[in-house]
């Protein structure tokens, strides 16, 4: 079977800490047919000299930061790179984070021997200053009406499948809701969300990362779960799915109508 095209979609903002590591380990990948595009967004670290010392990169630098948040910022630059790519396999990642070396090997294999795949995410270590551990998601969740996921850098989808996405990807609203809630919502109400246990993905929690801003339960964390629940109604009613509001739905609206009204 001929090899099909891969592109990898990598997005940065001043993560020199990490970068030689990550795209290290996209380069050193042993799948060969595959192209890696890193979306620089206006680093003003020491980013763009480590990016440029990788010949075999595509680089494509904003010079101009305007999204209002750090999540559309985010969605922007994917998108931007997804323009510029060609591939058949749309990999994403966070450029502190990195992947095993076999990751784009094992996961295009899944893809080619089942046609009916559109989006697969693989299970992450976290990785922290002591150790390494893995967090394995509880799928059945009664309290809420999504699914539970794992971060950008372990989500894999078809260029179709993406490109169908994009049609609902409102780019321009839900300021605090990152891409990875994005996708994982649409993926999971087109039945196409895939978790596999296998983990090819390494995950740094950076602390002055996209999810800094959004300490458990703090006013943020709440603002960006109603964004969740009003993005996926919206999906719902696009997509003709009858719309369930259950109990964490009512709580996370008492509970925003509360921060509102202290401010």
């Amino acid at each position: 079977m001929k090899k099909k095209l891969a592109s990898i979609i990598v997005t940065n903002y001043n993560k020199e800490k990490y970068l030689k590591k990550s795209v290290t380990s996209l380069v050193n990948q042993s799948y060969s047919k595959k192209e890696i595009i890193i979306y620089d967004d206006s680093s003003t670290d020491n980013s763009i000299n480590i990016i440029q010392k990788f010949k075999s990169i595509k680089l494509i630098k904003n010079k101009n930061k305007k999204k209002p948040s750090k999540p559309l910022n985010q969605i922007n630059a994917i998108v931007k790179a997804f323009n510029q790519s060609k591939g058949e396999y749309i990999f994403l990642m966070d450029s502190d984070d990195y992947f095993k070396k076999k990751k784009i090997t094992s996961i295009v294999k899944k893809f080619d021997n089942n046609a009916k795949i559109q989006f697969i995410q693989d299970t992450p270590l976290f990785t922290s200053k002591k150790n390494l551990y893995k967090i394995k998601l509880r799928q059945k969740n009664y309290f809420s009406i999504w699914p539970r996921f794992y971060p950008t850098s372990t989500i894999t989808l078809r260029r179709s499948f993406f490109i169908s996405f994009l049609k609902f990807i409102e780019i321009n609203k839900y300021p605090n809701l990152e891409i990875d809630a994005r996708i994982c919502i649409y993926a999971y109400l087109k039945n196409q969300f895939n978790i596999i246990e296998k983990t090819f993905t390494f995950y740094n929690n950076d602390p002055h990362g996209i999810t800094s801003n959004y300490e458990k339960y703090g006013s943020n964390w709440w603002k960006k779960r109603y964004e969740a629940y009003t993005y996926m109604f919206s999906l719902m009613k696009k997509l003709k799915i009858k719309i369930i509001k259950g109990p964490d739905f009512y709580l996370t609206i008492i509970i925003n109508k509360l921060l509102t009204y202290k401010k």
